[in-house]
């Protein structure tokens, strides 16, 4: 079997996703072959990686593009790179990205991950010429967009650095003419953009990533001598901890951390009168890899 090199770059990169010691990480990479998500489930196993630690690479400059409908039935973020935070600030640039959201747009459901590389698609051919102009190298990485399925907030934070997207169900004409419901929606926005959840709902967690977890708390206490009824509560208590890391509701409210996002939530809905929730939500930050 060969043996997979482990340079310095790899331990760092591993250290920066779970904040483990050097060594621990060059071991764990060992083990696994140089296997990152290997590595990080033995370095959790073992009690020295924390759960849902994000180390977002800063791959590129750029700015994230936002539009939302005036009636707030739709919207869209779409990460536009170049090279330098000059060039972002140039009016070139700010043009190009207004481009990018009106072909977003126009594309409609048609606008998916082939449209947007596609040699001979709308996006690159918008890239092309502002490309030849300002002499930098610029791409469209992603986007996200919403579209007939509920009431569509963002949030923009760092003068286009993060962008935040939600989508609520429940708001009615009457919800959104309240007063008070800007300011709820902003909130909310804030919250992702800030504790950077990664799902809506408990219930949106996949099944094949709580069942790892799970192992993980066996793992971390299999030579605890506790009885088998007694590690499941303690497991269910530590899935608790989980959910509070990565599911929006869960979360303690930045504003109140006595309280929960579920709780804010259920404070607005009974100050609107209706039920509101959120169903999805998308948080973009410039040059952020999900590695």
């Amino acid at each position: 079997m060969t043996t997979t090199a482990i340079t310095a770059d790899m331990v760092k990169k591993l250290r920066e996703q779970t904040g483990a010691g050097m060594m621990e990480c060059k071991n764990a990479l060992s083990e696994a072959q140089g296997d990152f998500e290997e590595a990080n489930t033995i370095l959790r196993k073992r009690g020295l990686a924390s759960a849902a630690k994000k180390a977002g690479r800063t791959a590129s400059e750029g700015l994230i593009a936002n539009a939302v409908a005036a009636d707030h039935g739709s919207g869209i973020l779409a990460e536009v790179n170049c090279e330098s935070d000059f060039v972002a600030k140039t009016p070139d640039f700010q043009q190009l990205m207004h481009q990018v959201l009106a072909e977003i747009e126009r594309a409609g459901d048609a606008a998916n991950e082939a449209w947007l590389k596609d040699p001979q698609g709308p996006i690159v051919k918008l890239l092309t010429p502002v490309i030849a102009k300002l002499g930098e190298n610029m791409a469209v990485s992603r986007f996200v967009r919403y579209a007939g399925q509920g009431y569509v907030g963002q949030y923009v934070h760092l003068g286009g650095k993060i962008a935040v997207m939600v989508e609520f169900s429940g708001v009615t004409p009457a919800v959104s003419s309240h007063a008070e419901f800007p300011t709820f929606v902003k909130e909310i926005a804030m919250q992702v953009a800030a504790a950077s959840p990664t799902y809506a709902t408990r219930n949106a967690v996949p099944a094949d990533i709580l069942e790892k977890e799970k192992s993980i708390y066996r793992a971390q206490m299999e030579n605890s001598g506790k009885p088998a009824n007694v590690l499941e509560k303690i497991i269910t208590g530590k899935l608790g901890s989980y959910y509070s890391q990565v599911v929006l509701p869960d979360q303690e409210s930045i504003r109140d951390p006595k309280a929960t996002v579920k709780d804010v939530i259920a404070a607005a809905s009974k100050t609107f009168g209706a039920p509101v929730a959120v169903t999805r939500f998308a948080r973009l930050k410039v040059g952020e890899t999900n590695a």
